[in-house]
């Protein structure tokens, strides 16, 4: 967490290098989230980060403070922030962060991967959130 102002505030997830990552050789930063998108699903995320018993609390302007997360949770948290990023309609990034809740670990991972990984990472991001708005 990135704290900029008292009010404006972003969360970022990075994934450091391991033996299951050898092509990571520092740390790479996967999604960030903040502006309307942070305010619209802020309770919801900080209610998944209370059962990983992280509080985010209050923080000064200026700093920034770092948790380790579980895979499956930095799986949904990485997706969803880069799915709601560009986002500005309010209804849609509601039902986008529904789908990406309801998603199984595999699932998850397998748009993550694809958006990560894909020349054209926009297009997958795209096809995702009019999979996941369309009635």
């Amino acid at each position: 967490m990135i704290v900029e102002s008292t009010s404006v505030w972003r969360l970022e997830i990075w994934q450091i290098p391991s033996r299951a990552t050898p092509r990571l050789k520092a740390p790479e930063q996967v999604a960030t989230l903040h502006g309307s998108g942070l305010r619209m699903v802020e309770n919801r995320l900080l209610k998944r980060l209370a059962k990983e018993k992280i509080v985010l609390g209050s923080l000064k302007p200026g700093k920034t403070k770092k948790w380790p997360l579980d895979e499956e949770l930095a799986l949904s948290l990485g997706l969803l922030f880069r799915a709601l990023a560009p986002m500005r309609n309010l209804d849609r990034i509601r039902q986008v962060a529904d789908g990406v809740e309801k998603m199984s670990r595999e699932e998850a991972g397998y748009w993550l991967g694809m958006v990560m990984h894909r020349a054209y990472p926009r297009r997958v991001l795209a096809a995702l959130r009019i999979l996941l708005t369309t009635p």
